[in-house]
């Protein structure tokens, strides 16, 4: 299992920053690769990725989320195994941090020899550096501040 942590200041205050991820379906609008994500209910979203001609469908749980905090989720169906967390840190006013770690298992030759080449790695700066400029071209699209806990006492967010 391969980690990943990267993180970007946005130029925006820690609500808004925090209101735009809880968007999920608008992943597509900044995300390379990902071609669909359906919300499900409050705690589950449906993914379609097409990543180096490879197309992918899976399940994610979210497992732990705190409004202007964090939230961490992790695969429950599909053919991808991973979890992650991304964190909202307030900066100043207009200023917030977002710190996005995932634990990805590359599955299949593709995948192996793009996190050998470090391409999971760039593909996850790529996006936090678009989600900054979506979220500061005055894009905000909703928010949903809801808290969800973890159901398993044993399950630790990253």
């Amino acid at each position: 299992m391969s980690t990943v942590k990267k993180a970007v200041e946005v130029e925006v205050p820690l609500h808004r920053a925090y209101n735009q991820w809880t968007q999920f379906e608008e992943f597509p609008k900044f995300m390379e690769g990902v071609d669909e994500v359906t919300q499900l209910d409050d705690r589950h979203n449906h993914w379609t990725t097409s990543i180096g001609g490879v197309r992918r469908e899976f399940d994610t749980e979210i497992v732990d989320q705190l409004p202007d905090d964090r939230i961490t989720w992790r695969t429950v169906g599909g053919d991808t195994s991973q979890r992650g967390s991304v964190r909202f840190e307030r900066v100043d006013d207009m200023h917030t941090k977002v710190e996005l770690t995932m634990d990805v298992e590359p599955t299949g030759m593709a995948e192996r020899g793009a996190d050998a080449l470090g391409l999971i790695d760039r593909r996850v700066s790529g996006d936090l550096r678009r989600f900054k400029d979506y979220v500061e071209s005055g894009a905000e699209s909703g928010g949903w501040r809801g808290r969800i806990r973890p159901e398993d006492p044993g399950m630790s967010p990253l």
